[in-house]
């Protein structure tokens, strides 16, 4: 049987769009005062800088309803909230309008999933009307239970974010989490920069709070997070694996390699839409022909095998001339940790997309691959 690398690679971008179809959408509040820094917060914590590029469609008089194509992730802004007493009562009543509207609709992608309220701890305090706001909110939403968190933004000292966050938590005001977030670097001289913070904690908190049906698509919008993408693409890796590859698994005959592909192809497409990068056949294609180590259009599965068992003498059992289950899951296993590592330096800026067809590039995935398998045999 002979292994088609053009069409493993379009097979790959066909179940990546197929996945990316099939995410549920994420629906978020972020409310806060004005100049608070929603927006940076924003494009810090999800990628394609959606409060700038986004398109803003007013769906009450101080709601902002965000979003953008391609991009599961609805962003409701709120606008007002400095106005006085009478605004913030209407902004209230407008948001648990918004949460009871989706609610009822018993629709998951209009439901609103997650509430963050920006406190800006420059300032250094919480107004009186904001602590008894908040209040109300988290009574008046009892019922409904869409988890709050409070964002505490411009967080440009740790310490005294710490401060002020322990303030607000003996404030005791019914909240999931307060978070101190700095969402862009600040520079205190020449010499010295405060790297933004922060959107680690926020993910990993989302992350414990939304339903396991959310969580490819938390991972695919957000960008602040690259350990938590990097720990999500793992365990598809560890799914895969147990769930082809375990006790039951009939020996491929050499010749038959190419069949463990289409298991494969849905883990590359699941590791991809974790990272939420452009990926496109090229991509694609640069990384097989790298792991493979061929530039030819077409391989034998025969190649294929002998190629992978000079990597890994000895590694499983050879059953009549064939892969076993123990030698296929250390397989996909490397084969998985080499493409997260591929996604993980794209994210990083490490690895550009235009330098990936290139001969350095190719030549590091081959020997990410390498030291892959040998570590998981």
């Amino acid at each position: 049987m002979e292994l088609n690398i053009s069409d493993i690679a379009s097979q790959c971008i066909n179940e990546i769009n197929k996945k990316i179809k099939n995410l549920k959408n994420l629906n978020i509040i972020v409310a806060g005062k004005t100049g608070v820094g929603k927006s940076t917060l924003i494009n810090y914590i999800f990628r394609e800088q959606l409060a700038e590029t986004g398109i803003g469609k007013p769906v009450t008089q101080h709601i902002q309803m965000i979003t953008k194509k391609d991009v599961p992730l609805t962003i409701y802004d709120t606008k007002g909230l400095e106005l006085g007493r009478d605004t913030q009562k209407e902004i209230k009543s407008e948001i648990m309008d918004k949460i009871k509207e989706c609610l009822y609709t018993k629709d998951e992608n209009k439901c609103i999933h997650c509430i963050w309220y920006c406190v800006n701890t420059a300032s250094d305090r919480i107004e009186e009307d904001e602590i008894e706001w908040i209040r109300e909110l988290s009574e008046e939403n009892r019922e409904t239970q869409v988890p709050i968190i409070l964002v505490l933004t411009k967080s440009f000292s740790r310490s005294k974010a710490r401060e002020f966050k322990d303030y607000i938590d003996s404030l005791n005001l019914n909240v999931c989490a307060i978070v101190p977030v700095l969402a862009l670097e600040y520079k205190i001289d020449d010499d010295y920069v405060i790297k933004p913070y922060g959107g680690e904690e926020l993910i990993e908190i989302m992350g414990e709070l939304l339903g396991d049906e959310l969580i490819p698509t938390l991972q695919n919008v957000q960008k602040a997070a690259i350990k938590q993408k990097v720990k999500y693409a793992r365990g598809v890796v560890a799914t895969t694996v147990t769930a082809s590859f375990a006790e039951g698994f009939a020996p491929v005959p050499f010749a038959d390699a190419a069949l463990l592909v289409p298991t494969q192809v849905a883990m590359i497409a699941s590791i991809t839409v974790a990272f939420g990068l452009k990926v496109d056949k090229g991509i694609i294609t640069s990384f097989i022909s790298s792991i493979l180590g061929t530039a030819g259009a077409t391989i034998a599965g025969r190649t294929i095998a002998s190629g992978l068992f000079k990597l890994l003498p000895g590694v499983g059992t050879l059953v009549g001339g064939a892969i076993s289950g123990g030698t296929a899951a250390v397989i996909t296993t490397a084969l998985g940790e080499a493409y997260i590592r591929l996604m993980e330096k794209m994210c990083l800026g490490e690895i550009r997309t235009q330098d990936i067809k290139s001969d350095e590039a190719m030549s590091e995935m081959k020997k990410i691959f390498k030291a892959e398998l040998k570590r998981n045999k």
